[in-house]
């Protein structure tokens, strides 16, 4: 007589798992990111901006795309289209500026890169890699985490 073959059922549709997928969360978390990533070219480009003409240098499309490592070509389109919500002066063969709205926004965006970087500081991060991290985590975190990381550096 042939012995039987053990076989495993497949899982209940009740069991609970340690990696089910709750869609209410996950539709919240994606829909978090994705305008976190909107706004993530905004702020960096009118902080750019910002840097420049604080630093008495003209805020020019080559400069920044430099500053990005990016063409020139993609430069103009974020810059046009940061123009067209109010954002950025850009006018043809001008320096670029910023308007009311723009500087805040590169004002608010300097003060959390500037925390985050701290923060990553305090907790023994190295200043390279602090900088390097400190350009993602900052376009992510939300106003109760970087509240919480003012706390803990005690501002």
């Amino acid at each position: 007589m042939a012995a039987k073959k053990k076989t495993t059922p497949p899982p209940s549709s009740t069991a609970k798992s340690s990696v089910a997928v709750r869609p209410a969360a996950s539709a919240e978390r994606h829909r978090v990111l994705r305008a976190q990533h909107e706004t993530e070219a905004a702020q960096d480009y009118c902080e750019a901006i910002a840097d420049l003409l604080d630093a008495g240098v003209e805020a020019r499309v080559g400069r920044i795309a430099e500053r990005f490592g990016l063409s020139h070509v993609t430069v103009s389109r974020v810059v046009r289209r940061l123009a067209s919500e109010g954002l950025v002066q850009a006018q043809p063969h001008k320096p670029l500026g910023l308007t009311t709205r723009g500087r805040t926004l590169a004002a608010e965006a300097k003060r959390r890169h500037d925390l985050v970087i701290d923060f990553l500081r305090a907790l023994g991060v190295d200043d390279r890699t602090a900088g390097l991290d400190a350009e993602g985590i900052e376009h992510h975190c939300s106003a109760a985490t970087l509240k919480a990381m003012a706390r803990y550096l005690g501002r």
